[in-house]
């Protein structure tokens, strides 16, 4: 029997299909990686996307899952559809629904009030939500048939637009009157109403798209819901990084990872680096603290000819060691 390949560490970017959970997807990793011969290898993700949801998916190998928490914290940036007219119990397309409105707001409107949704905001995530209330998961208790009061919790949408750039029918400004750009405020012109809109957003960390979608309808004056939402980005990876099912399979059927497999110091962008000499890469190696750097304070990556041996952190010359790297 041949030995197992060596342990891989790094990050594969998953364009997750829809339908398809979080965890469902690891399975899937872990199970092509053990076809593929490298026997038990440690895989996490690095941030839960709904089953209802597709795109970026950041699944780290080996030493990587040791930075998988980090994501967590990561900005994103997010595609999605609000349906107007209804909106669910999920607030996306599984609920049942729970209310109605036969208003469709203008779309000059739409473009004009996301600002008001730009910057800080606070929101009350869905009740269908992962969040613990009193020591149980939100959703659990919304299953249950349980009244879930939802506290406000800040958050920062760094920006937010239409998609493509603008509101649809290129209106420039709400008060245009030029022919073809009606002024929202004659009643007696034409308005071109919205049944849906597909927007943008670019989010802080703990910002659920389902309950900005909610909102921004309520704003309108109408109610609405989450019909498609795709994450393009999550910290440093990119949906141009993410590779399909298909190719995952193709691994497992004696492809080359390497081909896909992110290194490790991918998910660290923006964090400074620190190298080490064999001996202080064997100090920090044993947790020991090492003083007399001349490097900046903060976080750092120390490395040893570029293999990655710990997260760092250096204040007043003195580094100690954040999280250890147990890379060959």
């Amino acid at each position: 029997m041949n030995d197992p390949k060596p342990q891989p560490h790094g990050w594969l970017i998953l364009d997750k299909p829809r339908g398809l959970g979080s965890t469902q997807a690891v399975g899937a990793v872990k199970r092509c990686l053990r076809n593929a011969g490298y026997g038990k290898v440690k895989v996490g993700h690095g941030g839960t996307l709904d089953p209802l949801a597709e795109g970026v998916l950041m699944i780290a190998l080996g030493e990587a899952t040791k930075l998988a928490g980090r994501m967590l914290d990561a900005d994103k940036i997010y595609e999605f559809t609000i349906q107007f007219g209804e909106e669910t119990s999920t607030l996306d397309t599984e609920g049942e629904v729970v209310a109605t409105s036969d208003r469709r707001p203008p779309r000059a409107a739409v473009a004009a009030i996301l600002e008001h949704f730009t910057g800080p905001i606070e929101q009350a995530p869905p009740a269908y939500s992962a969040i613990k209330v009193d020591g149980r998961r939100a959703y659990d208790r919304a299953r249950a048939g349980e009244e879930v009061e939802m506290k406000l919790r800040s958050v920062t949408v760094h920006s937010l637009e239409v998609l493509g750039g603008g509101a649809a029918g290129d209106i420039g400004s709400a008060f245009a009157t030029t022919a073809g750009r009606p002024d929202p405020y004659d009643p007696a012109a034409p308005l071109e109403l919205a049944d849906s809109i597909t927007l943008v957003a670019h989010v802080s960390k703990g910002t659920y798209i389902r309950s900005l979608a909610r909102d921004i309808a309520h704003a309108l004056g109408t109610v609405g819901h989450v019909t498609y939402l795709r994450r393009s980005k999550a910290g440093p990876f990119t949906a141009n990084q993410a590779i399909s099912l298909d190719t995952l399979e193709e691994i497992g059927k004696g492809a080359r990872l390497e081909d896909h497999l992110l290194p490790l110091e991918a998910g660290l962008d923006g964090i400074l680096a620190l190298s080490l000499n064999p001996e202080s890469a064997q100090a920090v190696r044993q947790g020991r603290v090492i003083s007399g750097l001349p490097n900046p304070d903060g976080l750092h990556l120390a490395t040893l000819d570029g293999v990655p041996v710990a997260l760092m952190e250096l204040s007043g010359g003195t580094a100690t060691v954040v999280r250890g790297f147990n890379i060959a």
